[in-house]
């Protein structure tokens, strides 16, 4: 949905759109120019006689200058499907973090809905037992307490949930105010066998900018090249027809006649004395270079960091697994089970449900840091098998 409907996406593909009536412009030849004119030379009584003329004139590209544009304007539209497919590498990758955001959001909404519906049924056995004499009005009124505050988080992570998923509206460019996009896929399958260097490797080869980085060096050869061929000399060709009415005046009797004429213009470039153009154009395709040069340690550095932080997830991940929830599950159920039969403080318990809250929390944080670390890894190396 995202691909097909992500607003900026389809904005970003009409820059390929545009590259393309580009390479059409590139081809167009130099336009020819038409001219006409007439004439009368009666005056006074002096018969002069009439004429007309026409000519057609156009200019001659030399150099290669066409072919020049039309090649200079083919890198800038493989340029352009690089930075699309770049921009999508991106997009993708933000998006499925979003993705997994919401699916925290929901995790972590569920933590609190149940921490609140235990305090809540703990509060009103409370009350009761208070009636009944069993505790004193502190408890009672403490454990109601706990029961409210949590409530008030509850409508908080309820509205960070709903915002989370306004974001997957967003990316997928769904305008409808009333509905909601809701994942149903868990983030458990999240384990991969990565070989750093083979990593590193991938994605210096076929990562979408550093092969927009190749197309920018093309792309300044290429306008190097027309520059070049733009300063030599274009000419000018011309041809025509010239009619001369019948002249009837005393002095110089002239009988009607036609003349056609051929020409070219040579242009005098004084202008190549001044290089600029070409010591931009050759100071760009170093900092292409250059740039290329940046781009692929960029890579590197890149791939190695998203590594190391996708490992150190792993093994964050491994350890609530291995048995931390459980443990603080069982905790919070004996201290519940020992306080309803008055063998320990309502203070023990509410220690235990926090501790319990905040091993739950750091799970799924955890496990969403675990699947962003997992996007951006793959989204450095250039590669993308998440589904």
């Amino acid at each position: 949905m995202v691909g097909k409907q992500n607003f900026s996406y389809v904005a970003q593909q009409y820059n390929v759109s545009i590259a393309e009536a580009g390479v059409e412009s590139a081809k167009v030849f130099p336009d020819p120019q038409l001219s006409i004119g007439f004439y009368d030379n009666q005056q006074a009584s002096k018969h002069l006689g009439q004429g007309y003329n026409a000519g057609i004139g156009s200019t001659l590209e030399l150099g290669g200058k066409r072919k020049s544009r039309i090649d200079l304007a083919q890198s800038q539209l493989q340029l352009s499907k690089a930075m699309l497919q770049d921009y999508f590498r991106n997009l993708q990758a933000d998006a499925t973090i979003a993705y997994f955001n919401a699916l925290q959001q929901y995790n972590l909404l569920q933590v609190q809905q149940s921490s609140y519906v235990t305090m809540e049924q703990l509060a009103d056995a409370d009350a009761i037992r208070f009636k009944l004499g069993a505790i004193t009005e502190v408890d009672a009124r403490q454990s109601k307490l706990e029961a409210g505050s949590l409530l008030n988080s509850l409508y908080q992570n309820e509205a960070d949930w709903k915002t989370a998923l306004v974001q997957l509206s967003i990316n997928t460019g769904k305008a409808q105010s009333d509905t909601l996009l809701t994942p149903i896929s868990n983030s458990d399958n999240l384990e991969r066998d990565f070989a750093l260097g083979t990593l590193i490797t991938n994605a210096q080869d076929n990562r979408a900018d550093i092969l927009a980085a190749i197309n920018s060096k093309t792309v300044a050869d290429k306008n190097l090249q027309l520059i070049r061929a733009n300063r030599k000399i274009d000419l000018g060709i011309s041809a025509g027809m010239q009619y001369n009415g019948e002249s009837t005046n005393t002095i110089a009797p002239t009988p009607a006649y036609r003349s056609i004429n051929a020409g070219i213009s040579i242009p005098l470039k004084f202008s190549n004395r001044y290089k600029g153009d070409m010591k931009a154009a050759q100071y760009s395709i170093m900092q292409a270079a250059v740039q290329y040069d940046q781009i692929l340690l960029q890579i590197q550095a890149e791939v190695i960091q998203s590594y190391f932080n996708y490992k150190a997830a792993e093994k964050q991940v491994s350890q609530f697994k291995s048995g931390l929830l459980t443990e603080a599950q069982k905790v919070l159920t004996g201290k519940i089970y020992s306080y309803k039969r008055g063998e320990t403080s309502l203070l023990e318990v509410l220690n235990a449900q926090r501790t319990y809250n905040d091993v739950q929390q750091n799970y799924y944080q955890s496990l969403f840091s675990y699947a962003e670390a997992l996007v951006n890894l793959e989204r450095s190396a250039g590669i993308w098998d998440i589904q």
